[in-house]
């Protein structure tokens, strides 16, 4: 016969419950780290994103990823974001999912970034590009 504690569970049980307790406090500890990584990366993507070069943006989206895995607060306030500018979040959303598409992303942003700066269709080259590219990928007729 088992032993029972004052508790009324067998001393295996009580030490499988403080190896869940253990468990689930050390979780909490590593969710808490990895927050305070991503927090840490999101301010050196804003600090590095006035220096030359592409890093400070991309830094700032990582540190977004990993703080949007690990808290439940920035996950709501996400979908609320998402619900109310779905244009805005739409490209974040696709850069979290499990096989992220990076090219057409950062091509989109592109698009997006040159129709805000360039009003004009003429001086947009980068549509420009993307038709000739697509006019040259196309398969030819044999007769041509």
């Amino acid at each position: 016969m088992t032993e029972l504690t004052i508790t009324g569970c067998s001393r295996a049980q009580a030490r499988a419950g403080a190896r869940g307790l253990f468990a689930r406090t050390m979780s909490r500890v590593w969710r808490m780290l990895r927050l305070a990584l991503g927090v840490m990366i999101i301010a050196l993507g804003i600090l590095i994103a006035p220096l030359p070069g592409p890093f400070g943006l991309p830094l700032a989206v990582v540190g977004l990823m990993i703080v949007l895995r690990n808290s439940y607060w920035a996950k709501r306030q996400f979908i609320r974001a998402q619900q109310a500018r779905p244009n805005w979040v739409y490209p974040f959303r696709r850069l979290m999912r499990r096989r992220p598409e990076f090219a057409p992303v950062i091509w989109q942003q592109m698009l997006r970034m040159e129709r805000l700066v360039l009003r004009t269709e003429s001086s947009r080259t980068l549509r420009r590009l993307r038709r000739t590219l697509r006019a040259r990928s196309r398969p030819r007729p044999f007769w041509n």
